[in-house]
């Protein structure tokens, strides 16, 4: 008899020897498994370690991205300041400019208006130290007009309007003879005011 023969002799007969025999079967397969677990945790650490040196770049990256927008968003803001400022004043002109003929009728020339801008350091003027009052004015035979320019007037332009003129006032040492708001667009409640107030309104619509 081979020993293959003997074997499996063994195997049907003896269960000491089968039980044997299935415990080292068993215990290889458990060692191939480890094994094979073994090979797939190295990779996977390997995989993080990769992961965290892509993360750690980016990381980089992106703190010198966010420095970047910072420098760039001041840049923006200071260039924004100074285009605002100019904008405004051509947009004050450009609404002069379009209701120029209603004016006209109004005995205001538009190209005569100049801008009024006053800063109360010590409060005497207003009451309110450092305040800045800043508004247009047209000086026309012997009389004051006080004019606010803009693109929509809102009731607070409006409220602040006859403050406005009561400055120019004590600073010209002038009776403001008139107030006028010339406006492309005005809010219904601040229309309704500016009547209540005596300011005439040019303007192109009402919002209601």
């Amino acid at each position: 008899m081979g020993l293959k023969e003997d074997i499996l002799k063994l195997l049907k007969e003896d269960e000491e020897f089968r039980l044997a025999v299935a415990g080292i079967l068993g215990y290889r397969e458990i060692l191939e498994r480890l094994k094979k677990h073994d090979e797939k945790f190295d990779e996977l650490l390997e995989e993080i370690h990769k992961l965290r040196e892509e993360f750690t770049i980016m990381s980089r990256e992106m703190r010198e991205l966010r420095e970047e927008f910072v420098q760039l968003s001041r840049r923006v803001e200071v260039t924004i300041g100074s285009m605002g400022r100019r904008w405004g004043m051509d947009l004050e002109r450009t609404v002069l400019k379009i209701f120029r003929k209603v004016l006209e009728e109004r005995g205001i020339e538009p190209g005569k208006v100049e801008k009024f801008k006053f800063r109360d350091i010590d409060g005497r003027i207003t009451g309110v130290k450092g305040r800045t009052v800043d508004v247009d004015v047209l000086v026309r035979d012997e009389k004051v007009y006080v004019i606010e320019v803009k693109s929509r007037t809102e009731l607070e332009h409006v409220e602040m309007l006859p403050e406005k003129s009561k400055t120019v006032e004590r600073v010209l040492k002038r009776t403001v003879d008139g107030m006028f708001i010339v406006t492309t667009n005005i809010d219904r409640e601040a229309y309704e005011r500016a009547k209540e107030l005596g300011i005439e309104v040019i303007y192109g619509n009402i919002l209601e």
